[in-house]
């Protein structure tokens, strides 16, 4: 019979760290919101900047301040120049989420406010990496192909820019509005591995891009980030399975994951996921590329199956599960996707460094500093006694 798990050996799940006014979620339930609102009502309703307006100020905008908020965006879309040629002097090879976290510190070279430490300038420093993200993430894409940087239209909503500036051609509304959508589904959640990253490192009092590039550091995990590019990689291998519960029995069999299923603080269907189960079915239908929904919902229903079989909870889709297929239909490549997942992130990520750095002032400790168990060699109080290396045995 195995020992019970420490107490300290639960990687902090369940242990309350840090008060927050950013998001709330019900893991019973299936809830998730932002600032008091559910998701659900943003995903249908709003609109990404709006989001990012409402998670960094704790507010809706109104019609003049959401105007501004959109205005500041697009006029800090533009990278600084020696962005561009830093990115030209890169291995081609190098992945992506691997650019971007260089580039975070190199983007704070170039910010004015970096030492400022207001509420006010630390929301400049937001507005400058939402809209910088999405350039440095189709900048590399652009690069890396030997194709030139696609220039600015400030014509075009934050997720259609995107789109434009990776394939060089404006997106249909539709398309533009449905990568929307999955921005505002990921912009937010809690205190995730990245989100935590961030607010440790700050809390130290380093800058607002310090703890950026531990976020992105952080996301690009695949436990986290990264499990949507994994759960593509998935679905092209079993392309052509014939058996896919007999394959979900294998895998679970050996001690496998099913990629995008379960989520450790979910126990019931992640309310994102069917936003982009709805998405996956309807582009598949549009495109022609029906193929992925079909095979996405027989392994979502072959585990379930297979879970209620052993007599365990029941295992359902999270967030990474159907936005795999929803970013490959819009032809993005698996190794944008976690990218495209931290230029929406960037928005919690930035709310949550601003509210670390003034929760001092509401009697939060000024940073982080967790204790441990020593386990290790133990030699008494005056330790262990050194021996020269000529005497070891």
């Amino acid at each position: 019979m195995s020992e019970p798990v420490s107490v300290k050996n639960i990687g902090l799940r369940g242990v309350k760290v840090a008060d927050t006014k950013i998001s709330f979620i019900d893991g019973e339930q299936g809830i998730l919101i932002y600032r008091g609102f559910r998701i659900e009502e943003l995903a249908q309703k709003s609109s990404f900047v709006e989001t990012a307006y409402l998670l960094l100020h704790g507010t809706l905008p109104g019609e003049k301040e959401l105007d501004s908020f959109s205005r500041q965006i697009v006029e800090a879309r533009n990278l600084p120049g020696f962005i561009y040629e830093s990115l030209m002097k890169w291995p081609k090879q190098s992945q992506p989420m691997d650019v971007l976290q260089a580039t975070i510190p190199l983007l704070a070279m170039a910010d004015p406010d970096l030492l400022e430490e207001t509420r006010e300038a630390n929301v400049r420093k937001a507005v400058r990496l939402i809209a910088h993200l999405p350039q440095v993430v189709a900048g590399w894409h652009r690069i890396r192909n030997g194709l030139e940087p696609v220039p600015l239209d400030d014509h075009l909503s934050h997720a259609a820019h995107f789109l434009w500036q990776i394939n060089g051609s404006k997106p249909e509304a539709e398309m533009a509005h449905d990568l929307d959508t999955c921005l505002i589904l990921h912009a937010d959640h809690t205190f995730n591995a990245s989100t935590f990253a961030c607010r440790e490192v700050v809390s130290t009092r380093a800058h607002m891009y310090a703890g950026v590039a531990a976020g992105v550091g952080a996301l690009s995990g695949s436990l986290h980030g990264g499990a949507n590019a994994e759960v593509m990689k998935m679905l092209v291998e079993l392309e052509s399975e014939r058996d896919i519960p007999g394959w979900v029995k294998r895998q679970l069999d050996q001690g496998r994951k099913i990629m995008g299923m379960g989520h450790a603080v979910y126990k019931t269907t992640d309310p994102r996921a069917t936003f982009l189960k709805e998405m996956t079915q309807r582009l598949g239908k549009k495109l022609g590329q029906e193929k992925w929904s079909r095979l996405s919902a027989e392994i979502e229903e072959a585990s379930v199956k297979e879970f209620e079989k052993r007599g365990k909870p029941a295992i359902k889709p999270n967030v990474d599960f159907y936005s795999a297929p929803v970013y490959h239909m819009m032809g993005i490549p698996g190794d944008l996707f976690t990218p495209i997942f931290a230029m929406s992130r960037i928005a919690g990520w930035c709310a949550h460094v601003i509210e670390e750095k003034f929760a001092e002032a509401q009697g939060k400790p000024m940073l982080y500093r967790p204790s441990t168990e020593y386990i290790g060699n133990y030699c008494g109080l005056m330790g262990c006694s050194y021996e020269p290396v000529t005497e070891r045995k």
